[in-house]
């Protein structure tokens, strides 16, 4: 496996047939890994209505997308998906292939994996070509999150990995369309696809989405949870254009939704600014920030591991800096748009 050098993304599609943000999102790591090898980037688009994927796949920066499609891929369903990548896999040989973290990934990944007789890195939290061995270098929390590891597939190919959402941005699309666009006849026969999805219950993931694409986050953690903490949060997010955010321990308190929680057993996120209230700063949360842009921590223990991440730090309770940092930002006519 792996002759030919390719980078593969799956990208998994939502019920109308567009493509979800992840997979968007990975065709920018892609891209990187595939520039560095001059390989080319390969979008994967498996369903049963697929033209907005396709598409998508060729604005986001995908040189080819191979796609399957079928009634028996109207929905995911483990059986059918894995038996189309893996023959796609074993036709094509590539050397590697992403996929998201999301639930459908993390089913999909393991099994095409196992099949493949390959290893597999997964919830990653970085993508990169190792200088020395020239090997996929794929960087996930290892110990509960207390420190990153990184790990290398020396053996075996394809070299596989799947990425938490919110890690690489959405590369800038195309004017049009760039991909060559190559349709594989694979079909799984009913016999073979031994789940059936009976209902979708819907579930309210604006919170989510609106999270993972914010570009202003104000967070609070366990510090913030005096009167009116998670008030003046909110306050100054809704002042900045920004959302609310939250660490684990805030969302244990019961301060928060979970849909708000930021960190690795929470959302990853990437926005131009973030801002830390009561967070102490364990490695959890600090690596589902790692790729924001400007980190400003308040806390009043000037020890907190948050400082050693935060390119500004405010030491002082999160109930007095708040409303001085809010009253300058209105003086300063610093208006939501």
């Amino acid at each position: 496996m792996g002759q030919n050098g390719d980078i593969w993304v799956w990208i998994e599609t939502a019920r109308d047939g567009a493509a979800r943000e992840t997979g968007l999102e990975l065709l920018g790591a892609g891209r990187a890994l595939a520039d560095q090898k001059a390989a080319d980037l390969v979008g994967i688009v498996i369903g049963n209505s697929t033209e907005k994927a396709v598409r998508a796949a060729g604005l986001y920066g995908a040189d080819r997308v191979f796609v399957v499609e079928g009634p028996e891929y109207a929905v995911y369903t483990t059986d059918a998906y894995v038996c189309a990548l893996y023959a796609l896999a074993r036709k094509y040989e590539p050397a590697v292939i992403l996929a998201g973290a999301t639930r459908a990934g993390r089913d999909l990944a393991p099994r095409l994996a196992c099949r493949l007789k390959t290893g597999l890195t997964a919830d990653c939290t970085g993508v990169e070509y190792d200088g020395e061995s020239g090997l996929v270098r794929w960087t996930r929390p290892a110990l509960g999150g207390n420190l990153l590891a990184a790990i290398l597939c020396p053996e075996c190919r394809p070299q596989m990995g799947t990425v938490r959402g919110g890690v690489f941005q959405k590369a800038a699309p195309a004017p049009f369309p760039r991909a060559v666009v190559i349709r594989e006849d694979i079909h799984v026969p009913s016999q073979r696809i031994r789940t059936e999805v009976l209902q979708f219950m819907e579930r309210k993931m604006d919170a989510v989405r609106e999270l993972m694409a914010a570009r202003v986050i104000v967070a609070g953690g366990r510090g913030a949870a005096g009167p009116g903490g998670f008030e003046m949060i909110r306050e100054l997010a809704e002042l900045l254009g920004g959302v609310v955010g939250a660490s684990r321990g805030a969302v244990e308190a019961g301060l928060a939704p979970r849909e708000c929680q930021v960190g690795q057993t929470g959302i990853t996120v990437s926005p131009d600014l973030y801002i830390a209230c009561g967070i102490s700063g364990a490695v959890q949360h600090l690596t589902g920030i790692a790729r924001a842009g400007t980190v400003i921590a308040v806390n009043r223990d000037p020890k907190a591991p948050v400082f050693q991440a935060a390119d500004y730090g405010i030491v002082g309770d999160v109930e007095e800096i708040l409303p001085e940092l809010t009253a300058r930002l209105r003086s300063a006519k610093y208006t939501k748009k």
